[in-house]
């Protein structure tokens, strides 16, 4: 904004506003388009397409919830999942995805436009970017200023760090959920700077749209209190504080307990006690505040020192009969997995199974973040310069988001609009310090004359290296965007020696494969990050899917797929099983292979009673390598998954110079190669040997045997 103080002179005050203004809007502008365009390179890659996993569930509840209404939506029993179980749609999701996708949906009927539910589920998250690209600008100006804004929003348009969840066909609940984030820390400020009910109450609204959204709202109801608690340790806490703190957690608090999924865990769950404790905490502190004034000193601080003591032995006391008695529930696996990086691993596999719930690479910071890594201090400097309240509350926000992104690489998602918002503010500042003009007065003094010089030179030379840093910033952004988030999961690519895309397309041709040759009510086994595809898809019931809710139904597949073939056919009896489903990338090199989580089966198999004679270490060579060669283990050449992944791939020849049963991606020639199925016959093997589906034999007649 040092431009417009430039031109002071010359026009009035009227007219530099209204030249501000147009420039903040089209800068704002331009970043909304940025950001919703970068994410369309997926689109322009390959047809409109789901990506990733979950996604192919959130489009499938969204379709029955746009044909069937949000009463048959919400009573939902699913069938197809999680045989012979089931699952009540309805109280186990997080609904605002669907809500919001049929919303657009039926704005658009209205106003005649020609639109398939699925196009608005593939562009709802680059259209939620726009939007997040202009939150982030209000947020980040309440804080510092329209210059640190309007930098924060060209940041956040383009950081690969939520993109990587916001692209188009990344139907998933975060596309929306970072929004209503910032959406609620922006009422929040201005509920703190205010004090109002009116922004208290549209930050609990804020909320309530964050809480329909995603499981992550446990991050802002902790982060909100700690801000208030924070407050009250630094003599900060004021009269507007708790009109803000008390209406947001109110009225939140009763609007969250509306979703069915979420239900009393506000006031049960040990997640949320850190909002109440501080709620009552706001009541106390207010109280205090008012007898101090009805008091005299001496009888003040004897009510004090009596209430303490006997009020904190009260409360001690309440909160251990609570938790012994169940009626506060204790912090869940991906809780403590957070505050223990190690928990997940040494406790619930499933959980340390799941790629994006691993501990952050340095370099992922850098890849994710690129330069706003290096300005994060400068913004949380200015933080603690010129402290105010809501500057408490943007550093808490990017202390609190680093250590989280550090501990889960998930949360780098959470962490992007920190870093963009507390960038855009040094970077402002660094800017406005450089390139601001000195005054008119200065100028034309001799005695500066020379300084004035060297100022300029400095300035000239800043401004090249911030525009050559932010150059930089954006063809890494690109490219990131480009060859990193635009590829969707279902159809994979890769170059050829010439250079030329090669796609492979064997996921849908195997799922649709399994839609038109199998019988309608055909149970398909496969591992657990199959199950919303095959599902959604194929529209076949599954044994397991990516909710992860029951680990001993997933440990019981676990097992069939670390067990030999009679033992394995014994689960896969016991669990009506049809078909079963490998994904197997020797023959491409794809890595994301079943052979390459076979290992977390084992561990997942054997983390339940059942499986208590699957040991890891019996998969292992003598020398404690997981191999696939002949030198590997005995167990695992002869598991039912090695078998379903190498059956007849001994006779492959998969590189020149290299012998038949060449594994690409582990790069060893099979140990087990001359083998048959016994309990198992092959049923369909795709084109380039991706998806493999066997279908379980019939029983023999009892006469044949």
């Amino acid at each position: 904004m040092w431009l417009f103080e430039k031109k002071v002179s010359q026009g009035s005050a009227q007219e530099l506003k209204k030249q501000e203004t147009l420039l903040t809007i089209s800068i704002l502008a331009l970043a909304a388009v940025l950001s919703f365009a970068t994410r369309l390179f997926s689109v322009l890659r390959f047809e409109s397409v789901i990506h990733e996993f979950d996604p192919y569930f959130n489009y499938r509840t969204t379709k029955y919830l746009a044909e069937n209404g949000f009463y048959a939506f919400h009573n939902w029993f699913d069938d197809r999942a999680w045989y012979p179980l089931g699952r009540i749609i309805g109280g186990t999701i997080y609904p605002g995805l669907m809500v919001t996708s049929v919303f657009l949906f039926r704005v658009g009927q209205f106003l005649h436009i020609d639109i398939n539910i699925r196009n608005v589920c593939v562009f709802l998250a680059p259209l939620f970017s726009s939007l997040t690209t202009l939150i982030t600008y209000l947020l980040t100006k309440e804080i510092f200023d329209k210059g640190a804004g309007l930098t924060a929003a060209a940041f956040v348009a383009i950081v690969p760090g939520y993109i990587s969840r916001s692209v188009a066909g990344s139907y998933d609940n975060e596309g929306i959920a970072i929004f209503c984030m910032l959406l609620t820390y922006y009422a929040w400020i201005k509920a703190v700077k205010t004090g109002t009910i009116k922004w208290g109450t549209l930050a609990a609204l804020a909320y309530f749209y964050m809480v329909s959204s995603w499981g992550g709202y446990v991050f802002l109801i902790n982060l909100i209190p700690l801000h208030v608690l924070t407050l009250m340790i630094t003599g900060r806490f004021s009269h507007r504080i708790y009109v803000a703190y008390s209406t947001l957690y109110c009225v939140g608090t009763i609007l969250s307990m509306q979703i069915s999924f979420v239900g009393f865990q506000p006031v049960q769950s040990s997640e949320h006690m850190l909002a109440l404790g501080v709620f009552g905490l706001c009541q106390i502190h207010a109280f205090v505040d008012y007898l101090k004034k009805k008091l005299t000193s001496s009888d003040f601080d004897m009510l004090i020192s009596f209430s303490i003591s006997t009020i904190g032995a009260i409360l001690a006391i309440g909160l251990i009969f609570l938790s012994l008695s169940g009626k506060v529930a204790p912090w869940t696996g991906r809780f403590y997995a957070l505050l223990d990086p190690s928990y997940a691993k040494n406790h619930i596999p499933i959980i340390a199974s799941v790629s994006e719930h691993q501990p952050t690479a340095w370099s992922s910071f850098f890849f994710d973040l690129h330069v706003l890594a290096m300005l994060i201090p400068a913004g949380l400097y200015l933080c603690f310069k010129d402290a105010t309240d809501a500057k408490f509350f943007l550093a808490l926000y990017g202390a609190t988001a680093v250590y989280f992104a550090g501990v889960m690489v998930r949360l780098m998602l959470v962490l992007a609009p920190a870093a963009c918002a507390l960038s855009g503010a040094g970077l402002s500042r660094l800017l406005s310090r450089f390139l601001t003009p000195l005054p008119t007065a200065q100028r034309r003094s001799k005695a500066v004359t020379t300084s004035n010089e060297n100022r300029s030179v400095v300035a000239t030379a800043f401004a090249v290296l911030s525009i050559a840093i932010l150059t930089t910033y954006t063809m890494h952004c690109t490219w990131v965007t480009s060859e990193a988030y635009s590829s969707p999961s279902i159809v994979l690519s890769a170059r050829s020696h010439d250079g030329s895309r090669i796609i492979f397309d064997d996921f849908r041709e195997a799922y649709g494969w399994l839609k038109y040759n199998t019988p309608e009510d055909a149970r398909i086994m496969s591992w657990w990050d199959y199950g919303y595809q095959i599902t959604a898809m194929a529209n076949r019931t599954v044994l397991v899917d990516n909710n992860t809710w029951n680990n001993t139904h997933i440990s019981r597949v676990g097992q069939a797929m670390a067990s030999g073939e009679e033992k394995a056919l014994e689960i896969m009896r016991e669990l009506d099983v049809d078909y079963v489903l490998v994904i197997f990338g020797g023959l491409t090199g794809y890595s994301s292979d079943d052979i390459n989580k076979f290992l977390w089966m084992v561990r997942i198999g054997g983390s339940t009673e059942k499986g208590k004679h699957i040991h890891e270490s019996n998969y292992y060579s003598p020398s404690g390598e997981f191999r696939v060669d002949k030198d590997g283990a005995t167990a695992l050449h002869n598991c039912l998954m090695y078998k379903m992944c190498y059956y007849r791939f001994g006779k492959v020849h998969t590189e020149g110079g290299k012998p038949p049963g060449w594994d690409r991606v582990r790069g060893a020639e099979i140990g087990n190669k001359d083998f048959e199925l016994d309990v198992l016959e092959e049923a369909y093997t795709t084109e380039h040997w991706l998806v493999r589906i066997y279908k379980v034999k019939d029983l023999p007649n009892r006469g044949s045997l």
